[in-house]
């Protein structure tokens, strides 16, 4: 069971080990390179700004990972600030710094997840401060706004697409020697579709897809994808299980 795996290469450990002890071959495809920004002065600014917030939200893993390294070079955070993580992969980076206290969605693991919490409803006076990459998806700042929400964004890293000889994996492909795909961001599924090429479109097409999110899911389904399957657990774990039942071969 080869499995082409597109998260970024730092956050790939955890999800390749698993698919090793089922007995697999994972292939990493890092579809997304994460760097930092160029200029640093925004979000130290922001940085220096805690106390004036009362919400922090982290969207994702790199978000918390940037971020909580600047902070903890100037300051420890401020003990009215409350935290919210997008996910739970974000959520358990949080306590990898000692940050136990973190607002999270009780079911899926994205944004509208996270705005579905009651604590996030009547935001009314409410400062917000969002940690991101460049250029996220507006609809958290932008719905918190309309619930009241003054809201700043420190974008902490930069997303971009990396460049990548992919005849190899297009050779192997062809014979049949990738027999799933793990997706876990529907950037980073645009990022595969122009990279693979059409070769490898048409290759992805009928290959099993496998995520944990609903939105990537239906993404993919409106590229043309015939075998999406949608995990039915968050994070990695889901993923994995998801992998086991679908390939009953697996350990």
């Amino acid at each position: 069971m080869n499995v082409l795996v597109t998260r970024p290469a730092h956050q790939s450990a955890f999800l390749a080990d698993g698919i090793r002890a089922l007995g697999g071959n994972p292939i990493l495809l890092p579809v997304l390179e994460i760097t930092d920004v160029a200029d640093l002065s925004p979000v130290n600014n922001l940085i220096s700004r805690l106390h004036e917030f009362d919400w922090a939200v982290f969207v994702s893993p790199n978000a918390v990972n940037k971020a909580l390294t600047l902070i903890t070079q100037q300051h420890t955070l401020p003990p009215q600030l409350k935290i919210a993580a997008v996910g739970k992969g974000s959520a358990d980076t949080l306590r990898q710094y000692g940050i136990n206290e973190i607002l999270i969605p009780a079911e899926q693991s994205d944004s509208e997840g996270l705005l579905k919490c009651v604590e996030l409803q009547n935001m009314t006076g409410k400062r917000v401060v969002i940690f991101r990459g460049n250029g996220g998806r507006p609809l958290l700042g932008d719905t918190l706004k309309a619930r009241g929400a003054q809201v700043e964004y420190a974008e902490c890293y930069i997303r971009k697409m990396p460049e990548i000889d992919t005849a190899p994996l297009l050779a192997a492909w062809s014979h049949g020697k990738i027999h799933a795909v793990i997706i876990t961001s529907s950037e980073g599924l645009h990022n595969l579709f122009d990279i693979i090429g059409k070769l490898g479109q048409q290759l992805l097409k009928f290959t099993p897809v496998f995520t944990v999110h609903e939105r990537i899911a239906r993404n993919a389904q409106n590229l043309g994808l015939e075998k999406v399957i949608k995990a039915a657990h968050t994070g990695d774990e889901g993923l994995l299980e998801s992998l086991r039942r679908y390939f009953p071969v697996a350990k």
